[in-house]
């Protein structure tokens, strides 16, 4: 069976009462009578040292009869809840305030030596008692004679039964104390138990890989700051393995589709099926689905450079405005084709800007690239750059096809393509803005995009400014 934490609290709850009951019954019970049977030994023998001293005497000297005495020792008697003696040196008793308790008038075998150092002794006291009694004794002396023994006894059931009523209000603060205990039991139960299970069955869930469920604790402790961060975790993991199926998925497909056709082509050209004279057109779509294969395999080379401790940045001063018009001129090919042209709404002759250089040409060429992609024939593409609050803001705008308005968000996300991307970009990867982003945020400056379907695309990104160029 297997043991919880709360069961093993509840053994320990059981265990604890079931020792501090035994601890009451033997080791308390004992210590306590021991106690009482030393107070009271030490009480009754005050008491017949006085009393053989006052009355005893007195009898002894003939300042006071038999009778009168008996009288005030049944009464002293009484008060103490024993039985007084008073017995000559051999045995015999001349006064017992409890006459029914010894039917004979002398003491077999009385022998005052037998107490030994002691002023008292427990048993039946020479046979005389059918109980065990403590008797103390305190001899009567006359002239320095000792004419006879004052003893006092006491059973000692009398001092037990005193014990056992000591032991009920022990047992009552440890029944109150149980209590206490069973009532913070509970309140553990219901503020750390049932909470820890919860998150205990909800990380079950989570290594089966069930996200979706949730911890329902909200108290303001520890435990609902746990669970929240539990929560968090769940969620965020849930996203991960949503990302990661689709990113299986998109390199899956991505790979996929250039694969077969490479693969077609090549066993067409090698049984024959291609004539010979068509196996050019054939070897060069088969180059162009390696080169998109290639193109694919950078990107994503390029994007795990950004893991969670982020990328190096080779960080420095540099013109803006002369990186602008240097990436653009890499697509003066692509853009006579098309018939495509830039306007450049640029602050001042330089803008100098705190980056790495060569990752931020990356970014204005992806960026450049996906607007030359999107954008009509004869159109144009603006390029403009803006200086405020130490920020430069470089933003790149096109009067394309635009964005969907539920895509906006997804863009960032690798391999995302819109569907009207799709038909218009067979070379895209979908890692492009992704990297974009990476870069961005490894700069710790932002990025965001404004688009209109139909209408067009900007796409603004900050960098911190700087006055001058760093000296070589």
């Amino acid at each position: 069976m297997k043991r919880t934490l709360y069961l093993k609290l509840l053994l320990g709850y059981v265990i604890f009462g079931i020792l501090a009951f035994v601890t009451i019954a033997t080791f308390t019970s004992r210590l306590t009578l021991n106690y009482i049977e030393e107070d009271t030994i030490s009480s009754m023998y005050r008491e017949s040292n006085l009393l053989s001293a006052s009355y005893a005497s007195n009898y002894y000297n003939g300042s006071m009869t038999l009778a009168d005495i008996t009288s005030q020792l049944q009464s002293v008697a009484t008060y103490l809840d024993a039985d007084i003696w008073l017995i000559g040196s051999k045995g015999n008793i001349l006064i017992n305030t409890d006459s029914d308790s010894v039917s004979s008038r002398l003491i077999k075998d009385f022998d005052i030596s037998a107490f030994g150092s002691n002023y008292y002794q427990k048993g039946d006291f020479f046979h005389t008692f059918s109980e065990k009694t403590i008797s103390v004794f305190s001899p009567v002396t006359i002239n320095y004679k000792v004419r006879g023994y004052l003893l006092i006894h006491k059973p000692v059931s009398d001092l037990v039964g005193f014990k056992d009523a000591f032991l009920n209000i022990s047992y009552l603060t440890l029944a109150i104390i149980f209590l206490c205990a069973f009532v913070m039991l509970g309140l553990f139960t219901f503020t750390v138990y049932l909470p820890i299970r919860k998150i205990t069955q909800a990380a079950r869930e989570y290594s089966e890989g069930n996200f979706e469920t949730k911890i329902n604790i909200h108290s303001n402790d520890e435990m609902g700051y746990l669970a929240g961060s539990i929560n968090y975790m769940a969620a965020e993991l849930s996203t991960l393995e949503e990302d990661q199926r689709k990113f299986i998925a998109n390199v899956s497909h991505d790979f996929r589709s250039p694969l077969t056709s490479i693969k077609g082509y090549i066993e067409a050209i090698m049984d024959g099926t291609i004539p010979h004279e068509m196996q050019d057109k054939y070897l060069n779509i088969i180059l162009f689905e390696t080169e998109r294969l290639n193109k694919l395999t950078q990107g994503m080379l390029e994007l795990n450079k950004y893991g969670s401790k982020g990328s190096m940045l080779d960080v420095n001063s540099f013109d803006i405005n002369h990186t602008i018009k240097m990436v653009i001129q890499s697509f003066e090919g692509t853009c006579k084709k098309k018939r495509i042209s830039f306007e450049l709404i640029l602050t001042g002759q330089t803008s100098f800007v705190s980056a790495d250089m060569s990752k931020i040409q990356q970014v204005l060429y992806n960026l450049i690239d996906n607007a030359i992609k999107f954008s009509n024939m004869d159109s144009s593409i603006t390029i403009e750059t803006t200086e405020k609050n130490d920020k430069v803001f470089i933003s790149v705008k096109d009067t394309g096809i635009g964005i969907p308005k539920d895509s906006i968000k997804k863009i960032w996300e690798r391999f995302y393509k819109t569907d009207l991307s799709r038909g218009k970009d067979k070379r895209g990867t979908g890692l492009g803005l992704a990297i974009v982003k990476e870069i961005i945020s490894a700069h710790n400056e932002n990025i965001n995009v404004i688009s209109t379907e139909g209408v067009g695309t900007e796409f603004i990104f900050t960098l911190p400014m700087t006055k001058e160029e760093n000296p070589l």
